[in-house]
């Protein structure tokens, strides 16, 4: 098993920004039934104005599998279907609505 983290940030639309905080103070059941199932823990969602980050720790065995699996989902298509509108076109490192970052520190107390 592998554990790394992951930082991503995106940027919404301004006229989006309520009805993106809306969505995920109602996350369907579904949707977070794959998340776990795809081996995501600890799975946050921040915003300052426009901008939203997002933090999640990986902890299995293939990422892109289990990326493909979610993708795949139908329930996460839906989903997606509601959250991706509410997003800028946000073309960083070839990638749309979130590009990864580089984890430059970590400190835990456990």
């Amino acid at each position: 098993m592998q554990k790394k983290i992951y930082g991503q940030i995106g940027r919404l639309k301004k006229d989006k920004v309520e009805e993106y905080k809306n969505l995920h103070k109602k996350c369907w059941p579904g949707v977070l039934d794959m998340i776990q199932k795809c081996h995501l823990n600890n799975y946050s969602i921040f915003i300052h104005g426009q901008e939203v980050f997002s933090y999640f720790e990986y902890e299995g065995n293939d990422f892109e599998k289990d990326m493909k699996k979610m993708e795949d989902d139908e329930e996460t298509q839906k989903w997606w279907r509601y959250t991706h509108p509410c997003f800028e076109t946000f073309t960083y490192d070839k990638q749309e609505f979130f590009a990864d970052m580089d984890q430059i520190f970590y400190f835990s107390t456990k």
